[in-house]
């Protein structure tokens, strides 16, 4: 009894997780649902932003004349 009164004053890491978001079954899918679309996004950023930074001058946009006709004088 001793015990048990000391592990419910003692709450850790995954006890507080566990009850705030796995506790419910909707806040915990929601909670998945949430961070696969957030983590997916910060993912295709930083990989943008390194393809950006690897292909500097490479790009289409880099190339000034690419696209423009010669003027006939």
């Amino acid at each position: 009894m001793d015990y048990a009164a000391k592990r419910r004053g003692q709450g850790g890491l995954f006890e507080g997780l566990y009850r705030v978001i796995m506790r419910r079954n909707s806040v915990y899918v929601t909670f998945v649902i949430a961070g696969a679309f957030l983590g997916e996004r910060a993912v295709d950023y930083g990989v943008h932003k390194l393809w950006e930074y690897n292909n500097v001058g490479k790009r289409y946009e880099d190339i000034p004349v690419l696209g423009q006709r010669q003027s006939e004088e």
